[in-house]
């Protein structure tokens, strides 16, 4: 983690993770804190969190943190609270627990701290935002859950992560596609350009045949919006040529409206009474097309 990163972790984590008075290893006998204390705990002492919120740790990455253990030792001790005697709970770190099980360690050295289940919840799903190897779906679900779970606000987890709004917005709007997208996404099959272009869709269905076009065609993002608007074109142009016989335009205004049409690549609709009054309606599909119309105006 960059020191940018560490920086920015916000008062959820620097609360419980920096603040001496909650570090039972930074006292020494008479009371006094001692900088950079260690404890070093039987493995077995130790619980997972409850309240993690990664589910899938990727095995080579796993064997290759196992391999550099069994070498070098745990460089970054992990953080524990003390749960009772001679128990502990992960507050976090769990690669690093689940490798040195896998070295077989006996004992892994430890900051023991001093938190409740609320803050448990909420280091842990920071401590999860701020791994660079998380994808898409993991991070839209951890802020979801800071939001539920935890009742905070959008607001309150911008200042928490240093994460402007609408990028936060973007990765919890991930979570209204159906399950085999976001699973598409959490494999890394699709990017999340391309998820962002499927929520133009409406049908569920439809949302499900375009992923599966853009897998196996391997679509980029640019190819893939052009596809949806190819798919959604047929029903607009119905609709266009019956308002176009419901009221037929004369044709050199029929000529401004194919001119609008093909300037701003999207259906426009034109209504001209004979007393020269009227309205011009331009559809969009996406934002990408609105910010396409108001550029147009300006």
């Amino acid at each position: 983690m960059s020191a940018n990163k560490k920086s920015s972790l916000g008062r959820g984590l620097s609360a419980i993770l920096s603040n001496p008075d909650t570090d039972i290893t930074n006292k020494d006998t008479s009371g006094n804190f001692v900088v950079g204390a260690v404890a070093e705990i039987p493995i077995a002492l130790i619980e997972t969190n409850p309240f993690q919120p990664r589910d899938v740790f990727e095995a080579a990455a796993l064997e290759e943190l196992k391999k550099s253990i069994m070498e070098q030792g745990v460089i970054q001790p992990v953080t524990v609270r003390k749960m009772g005697y001679d128990k502990y709970q992960l507050i976090s770190g769990e690669r690093r627990l689940r490798a040195s099980i896998m070295a077989q360690l006996e004992r892994i050295p430890a900051y023991i701290r001093v938190a409740d289940d609320q803050q448990m919840l909420e280091i842990a799903l920071i401590e999860n935002i701020h791994r660079e190897d998380l994808n898409a779906i993991e991070l839209a679900l951890s802020y979801q859950r800071l939001l539920d779970d935890c009742g905070l606000k959008i607001e309150d987890i911008v200042k928490k992560i240093s994460q402007d709004r609408s990028t936060i917005s973007n990765y919890i709007r991930l979570l209204k596609l159906p399950p085999e997208v976001q699973v598409a996404v959490r494999d890394k099959k699709i990017s999340m350009g391309h998820a962002r272009t499927i929520l133009s869709i409406d049908n569920p269905e439809q949302q499900y045949a375009v992923l599966q076009k853009v897998i196996t065609e391997k679509l980029s993002v640019r190819e893939t919006e052009a596809l949806i608007q190819t798919l959604q074109q047929p029903v607009a142009i119905i609709k266009a040529k019956e308002k176009k016989q419901q009221s037929a335009l004369p044709e050199k205004y029929e000529t401004m409206r194919q001119y609008l049409y093909n300037s701003l690549n999207m259906n426009v609709d034109m209504k001209r009474s004979r007393s020269g009054k009227g309205t011009i309606t331009l559809h969009f599909t996406n934002d990408e097309q609105l910010e396409r119309i108001v550029a147009a105006l300006k």
